[in-house]
């Protein structure tokens, strides 16, 4: 299914006492692809067709590789559109993307951890074939070599220097979680990226709202000061974008 939701899965008006989030512009947050690109080459085709010619910020979530068949075309798609001038891309890191770094960094540490969460699926969409029997026969640090050798020129540059938050007026954005007690720009690295006991439970006293990933729901929710998205394109749900505009209405496109 292609189309925008809006009244359908999870479009909330009722915020109670929080404000909307207020972004300075249209904001599109896409949540977690997971090696899906068929997905993710249809979500953009719906977003370019929904915005028009609206100036519109892209927000992608992180989780960009591992579990799904095809990271390796997810990262080049990304990597390409980020360094489009004509479009406003921001790509944050998820705890995917910062396991798989940690692999190029200290395979024989942290190798295994990667591997048995996706990293199999993200080698082998790069051509490395022997990934499954790593810790049979090929030593970690050989897979890191081969993993560093077929990533495009700078495209490891990038992925190192993927942002951990982004903001826009009272609308965040973070891959997992934010802790509602600190301010967004002082939030600790794991947080982010792993996430947070008293988020989303607990409301954030500052109005911001926090749009994320990394939990993966039935629907899209806006509510109580967050946005989630990660409706779990790689287990067989859809993959979904919120669309956020700054008069504080929220709406979600699926594929």
């Amino acid at each position: 299914m292609i189309g925008s939701l809006r009244n359908l899965l999870g479009r909330k008006r009722d915020t109670g006492a929080l404000p909307p989030p207020h972004p300075e512009r249209r904001t599109y947050l896409t949540g977690d692809i997971h090696g899906m690109h068929g997905r993710l080459v249809q979500l953009l085709a719906r977003i370019r067709e929904d915005r028009g010619r609206i100036a519109s910020d892209l927000v992608f979530l992180g989780d960009y590789i591992d579990r799904g068949p095809a990271s390796a075309q997810v990262l080049a798609t990304l990597y390409s559109l980020a360094n489009d001038p004509r479009e406003n891309v921001t790509c944050l890191m998820g705890n995917h993307e910062r396991m798989m770094l940690d692999f190029l960094d200290q395979p024989a540490r942290k190798g295994a951890l990667w591997l048995i969460n996706g990293g199999q699926e993200t080698l082998a969409s790069f051509g490395i074939t022997r990934a499954a029997r790593a810790g049979v026969s090929d030593p970690l640090d050989s897979l890191s070599q081969a993993l560093r050798a077929a990533l495009p020129a700078g495209m490891e540059e990038w992925l190192r220097g993927l942002p951990l938050r982004w903001r826009s007026g009272t609308l965040a954005a973070v891959h997992a979680a934010a802790d509602p007690r600190r301010p967004i720009e002082d939030q600790k690295p794991e947080t982010l990226l792993w996430g947070h006991p008293r988020f989303p439970a607990e409301p954030r006293k500052d109005g911001v709202w926090v749009a994320h990933g990394h939990r993966v729901v039935e629907r899209p929710v806006a509510e109580n000061g967050h946005i989630a998205v990660d409706t779990g394109a790689v287990r067989g749900g859809p993959l979904t974008a919120a669309r956020v505009d700054p008069d504080g209405s929220v709406d979600f496109l699926q594929v």
